[in-house]
């Protein structure tokens, strides 16, 4: 079917604040969108049915059957397959005039400041605090405004950092609302999330990119949006630009922004669902086994000897038994991996290993 601008967006042009003017801002404009999952798949669905012109998705997973809940663009034929693979099909099945492409691969603290120089806008539609920072970092110093969207079981968080001001400064940054990054915070899949407030993020998200590429409206600059679900309710956080560029570039350098999830894992340190349903349906094999869950409140199908969550985990105050073969257990084998490696390290001969794909996969 052969459509026009004009039809396609009718309803958006139709508005006076936008009108042809501003639809030909958002024609001209191209949007990073890093992140597929559950942010980032209707940002850019929502972002290229508004007309942007260009966007370029950047995502290294591959669509499991647990994210099908609140990544909604997705459908049960597409498990397995590249989630920046298929949204970026989907888009151009249905956005004539956006120009969409992706990046099939973690990015990195290698490879971020070439991802980001070709776009007007940043858009992190991830669940990982370190890219969240590496993110922020790489668009402070590249002056790059970049669309800030996490969640928190029932609670969500919205910001539009680092924005260019009229008097030339930028506004505040990541830092300058969470000037470290946290260790302990579980993402999406370890703490879990409704489905709801996913979308109602991500269509903010979307809300303030069209703010800031039309002129029209007052994004979230210097403001950090809160909103919890449960309650209905928000309240906007004042924001006061403090940890400034140079500050961050020095940062930087120092930084890995190591992030467990887009790792390579040592396949000697770990155990398939499989192999430890089989050692615990032997009564004997079974006795030799150490289970510890490194994260509070899993739904478990089999029963644990510890629980130590993660940001307790102290090798040092672990009572070890050589004899015993130890398996870390989480939600989806990160943190897991991350406590074997580090008993690992202070006992290198103790058998170690850690539940591969963690409770969702077994």
């Amino acid at each position: 079917m052969s459509v026009t601008k004009n039809q396609l967006f009718k309803r958006q042009i139709t508005l006076s604040e936008i009108g042809e003017v501003g639809q030909q801002k958002l024609q001209d404009a191209s949007v990073l969108v890093v992140g597929c999952g559950g942010l980032g798949s209707p940002i850019a669905v929502y972002l290229a049915s508004s007309g942007i012109g260009k966007i370029h998705l950047v995502d290294f997973d591959t669509v499991d059957v647990s994210n099908l809940h609140r990544q909604v663009f997705y459908s049960l034929d597409d498990v397995g397959k590249s989630k920046a693979a298929v949204l970026s099909e989907f888009i151009k099945k249905r956005a004539a005039f956006t120009d969409v492409s992706f990046t099939n691969k973690p990015i990195t603290k290698e490879n971020v400041f070439d991802l980001i120089s070709e776009f007007d806008i940043i858009v992190d539609g991830t669940d990982s605090l370190p890219t969240k920072y590496l993110l922020n970092d790489a668009c402070v110093i590249e002056n790059k405004p970049l669309v800030y969207g996490s969640l928190y079981k029932f609670d969500g968080y919205v910001a539009s950092f680092n924005v260019l001001q009229n008097d030339g400064s930028y506004s505040a940054n990541l830092r300058d609302a969470f000037p470290e990054m946290a260790t302990d915070v579980p993402n999406c899949s370890e703490a879990g999330t409704m489905n709801s407030i996913v979308g109602m993020i991500a269509t903010q998200q979307v809300n303030e990119v069209l703010k800031l590429i039309t002129g029209i409206g007052k994004p979230l600059a210097n403001e950090l949006l809160i909103y919890n679900s449960l309650q209905n309710t928000q309240l906007k956080m004042k924001l006061k630009p403090t940890v400034l560029k140079d500050k961050i570039a020095k940062l930087f350098k120092i930084q890995t922004y190591f992030d467990a999830a887009c790792a390579t894992q040592n396949s000697d340190w770990q155990i398939s669902s499989a192999a430890l349903k089989e050692q615990l349906s032997l009564r004997a094999q079974s006795r030799s086994l150490e289970i510890i869950a490194v994260l509070p409140n899993l739904k478990l199908p089999f029963k644990v000897n510890q629980t130590i969550p993660i940001q307790q985990f102290d090798v040092d105050k672990i009572k070890v038994d050589l004899t015993k073969t130890y398996v870390m257990v989480c939600q989806r084998g990160f943190n897991s991996y991350k406590a074997t490696k580090m008993l690992k390290a202070k006992y290198p001969e103790l058998n170690v290993l850690s539940l591969t794909g963690g409770i969702s996969g077994y």
